[in-house]
């Protein structure tokens, strides 16, 4: 149990301290002015009962809240994302509206999501957004499952451990604004794990100390899964 608290710890710490994203990569070259504002919910938990590798930094048990986006979407389509959405004036802020499409997608009780803070937000120049990474902690189970299906297509939660696993690790490469540019990808299973989604885990888990080295040379390409 005190490992557990102990992460839990440790993601509130780097809410309040804060981070800056990768500069080499073409989301820390943008001008984040122009972009339209949303928010994402990076949902922690001890609710996975599928075995994950044992030893390392975090609990084994320890695990983060994902879906696979519809391959029908204009932008980032089959890309295994986090849950949210574009901010709606509605809204109460940030954290609300991570909270709010995080329902709407996966169906997930808000009563049991504590907010732990905000990172500061990334530009995805892909969609023109300005998105703001929640972090959270999942305090009581819930049923979650694709909700809208021209949205999501699959919701599920992949083991902490199993990420940081050096072998599981690897590099994408891209080219944007005349520049190629590589950034994190993660492999587990049969699922790739790569874009705005893995450049917010890696630069978590690297912050967090929770990273392990790996091989930055092994470049993978979405298709070939």
């Amino acid at each position: 149990m005190n490992a557990v608290i102990d992460a839990r710890a440790e993601l509130i710490g780097l809410c309040e301290r804060g981070l800056k994203w990768y500069p080499e990569t073409p989301a820390g070259r943008v001008d984040a002015s122009a972009g339209r504002p949303a928010a994402v919910l990076v949902l922690f938990g001890v609710l996975d009962a599928v075995p994950a590798r044992s030893g390392g930094a975090v609990p084994r048990d320890l695990d983060v809240l994902l879906l696979r986006r519809a391959a029908t979407l204009s932008s980032h389509a089959g890309q295994i994302a986090f849950p949210g959405g574009r901010l709606e004036a509605s809204d109460d802020g940030p954290i609300a509206a991570a909270i709010r499409e995080a329902r709407e997608e996966t169906g997930v009780d808000p009563a049991g999501v504590e907010p732990l803070g905000t990172l500061p937000p990334m530009p995805v120049p892909v969609s023109n957004h300005l998105v703001t990474p929640v972090p959270a902690w999942w305090t009581r189970p819930s049923e979650v499952a694709a909700v809208d299906h021209d949205e999501s297509v699959d919701v599920f939660r992949v083991p902490v451990g199993e990420m940081l696993d050096p072998a599981n690790r690897a590099n994408t490469q891209h080219t944007f604004g005349g520049g190629t540019y590589r950034s994190p990808a993660f492999i587990v299973g049969d699922r790739l794990v790569w874009g705005f989604t893995a450049l917010v885990l890696a630069r978590m888990f690297d912050e967090l100390g929770w990273a392990e080295p790996w091989n930055p040379e092994r470049i993978v390409e979405p298709d070939d899964l």
